[in-house]
C-alpha cells in the first residue's frame, strides 16, 4: 500500500512494536512490504525509556525500533508522544506524577524530551511532541486533568515544542489529538473538541511556537458511521487546520467494529465501508501528507484486550486478518489512496529512492 500512497505524494505508515516482530518473521515481512513509515506503539513510552522517576534513561527499545525501520528503509515518526499522560508503567505512582515540584517536574520532563530528540536527530522524521492535551472543558482548550499541567503549568506544551525544535530544527513537530471525526465510544462530540483544539493551535502559533503539523487520530467507530460522520463538516475542519499553515497526518487509523454483525463477511464489508468513506473525505485535503495505520493485522490488534466486543467475537479492525491475508479493508484503503488527488510530497521515504520501487 505504501506505493499506492506514494504515487499520490502521501506516505503510508503503520504501527508496530518490537515484541510483535521479534518472533514473528511473517509479520515483520508484511510490515516491510506494506509501509513506508513506522509508528512505534510502545517502544518510545516512558515505561521503557524511564521506568521510574529515579531511573536513568534506557534507550534499548527505542534504538531497536529505529534500527528496524532503518534496515527496512522506512521513515520513523517519534510516537505516541514525547509528552503524554499515559505510558509510565508500574514504576511510577500517582504521587510520583502528581506530587513533583514544578522544578523537579520540569527537569524530569524536559530533560527526557531533549535527550530523545537529540539522540535521534536526523533519524526520526517527525515527533508527536504532545499527545492528547486538549479538551473543550479545559483551560482555553488545554486539558487540566494531566500531571504536567498541574505540576509545571499550562506552559509545558509550548516549552516541549521549543525544546524539541532546539534539538532538531529539521524535524516536523506535531500535536496529536483524538475524538475529532464523530461522536466516539466515550460520548465526546467532535465539534467542541475541534474548537478547543483550534483554540490551542491559535494560541501556540500566535506565540511563534514551532508547531508544524496536526495528527488526527482515526479510531473510527463503525456504529452507524454513514449517518454519524458529517463529511462536509469534517472537511471544513481540515480546511481550517490547513489554512493555519499546518500539515496534517491521519494517525492511529483503525475501525472499532461495534454496531456491525458478528458474522465475518458482513462485518468485514462494514469495516471496509468505514475506511472508504473516511479516507475519500480526508484525502481530498492536500495538506494531508501521511496516513498511519494502527496495526496491519488483526493478529496483533490491542482492541480485543483493551476494548472487547460485547458479543465476544474477536475484533477485525485491520486490513489483514490473523493469517496475514488481505481483507476487504485492504482493498478499501488501497483504493482510496490510489484515487487521492496528487500532491507534492513532504517526505521522501528512503525506499522510494530505489528505482525498482517505482519512484515518482
Amino acid at each position: 500500500m505504501w506505493q499506492d500512497a506514494w504515487h499520490r505524494g502521501i506516505v503510508y505508515g503503520g504501527s508496530i512494536s518490537t515484541w510483535m516482530y521479534a518472533d514473528d518473521d511473517a509479520y515483520a515481512a508484511l510490515f516491510r512490504q506494506e509501509v513506508a513509515m513506522l509508528w512505534p506503539e510502545d517502544d518510545f513510552l516512558w515505561y521503557h525509556l524511564r521506568p521510574s522517576p529515579t531511573s536513568s534513561l534506557d534507550f534499548t527499545y527505542p534504538d531497536m525500533i529505529v534500527e528496524f525501520a532503518e534496515a527496512n528503509r522506512q521513515l520513523i515518526i517519534g510516537a505516541p508522544g514525547l509528552v503524554w499522560d499515559e505510558g509510565f508503567g508500574d514504576g511510577w505512582s500517582d504521587d510520583d506524577l502528581w506530587g513533583m515540584s514544578q522544578e523537579r517536574a520540569s527537569k524530569v520532563l524536559f530533560s527526557t524530551v531533549r535527550a530523545m530528540v537529540r539522540r535521534y536527530r536526523g533519524r526520526v522524521a517527525g515527533w508527536i511532541v504532545c499527545n492528547e492535551v486538549t479538551d473543550p472543558e479545559g483551560n482555553h482548550g488545554l486539558r487540566t486533568d494531566v500531571p504536567w499541567y498541574n505540576t509545571i503549568g499550562p506552559g509545558y506544551v509550548s516549552e516541549a515544542f521549543y525544546q524539541s525544535h532546539e534539538q532538531d530544527p529539521r524535524a516536523l513537530l506535531i500535536l496529536n489529538e483524538f475524538g475529532l471525526d464523530t461522536v466516539n465510544q466515550y460520548g465526546d462530540e467532535p465539534v467542541p473538541r475541534q474548537r478547543a483544539l483550534l483554540e490551542v493551535i491559535d494560541s501556540l502559533l500566535g506565540a511563534d511556537v514551532p508547531l508544524h503539523a496536526l495528527g488526527i487520530e482515526a479510531h473510527l467507530l463503525a456504529t452507524d458511521f454513514a449517518e454519524r460522520f458529517h463529511r462536509r463538516e469534517f472537511r471544513g475542519f481540515l480546511r481550517e487546520v490547513a489554512d493555519r499553515g499546518l500539515k496534517i497526518l491521519i494517525t492511529e487509523m483503525d475501525v472499532i467494529d461495534d454496531g456491525l454483525p458478528a458474522a465475518v463477511g458482513p462485518r468485514d464489508r462494514g469495516v471496509a465501508d468505514v475506511y472508504r468513506r473516511y479516507l475519500d473525505t480526508v484525502l481530498e485535503e492536500e495538506a494531508v501528507i501521511s496516513v498511519i495505520q494502527y496495526g496491519l493485522s488483526d493478529r496483533w490488534t490491542e482492541e480485543n484486550e483493551d476494548n472487547p466486543r460485547p458479543d465476544g467475537a474477536d475484533r477485525r479492525p485491520c486490513p489483514y486478518d490473523t493469517d496475514l491475508k488481505p481483507k476487504p479493508a485492504y482493498r478499501a484503503i488501497s483504493g482510496a489512496l490510489s484515487r487521492a488527488p496528487r500532491r507534492r510530497p513532504y517526505w521522501m521515504p528512503p525506499r522510494a529512492r530505489l528505482p525498482h520501487h517505482g519512484q515518482r
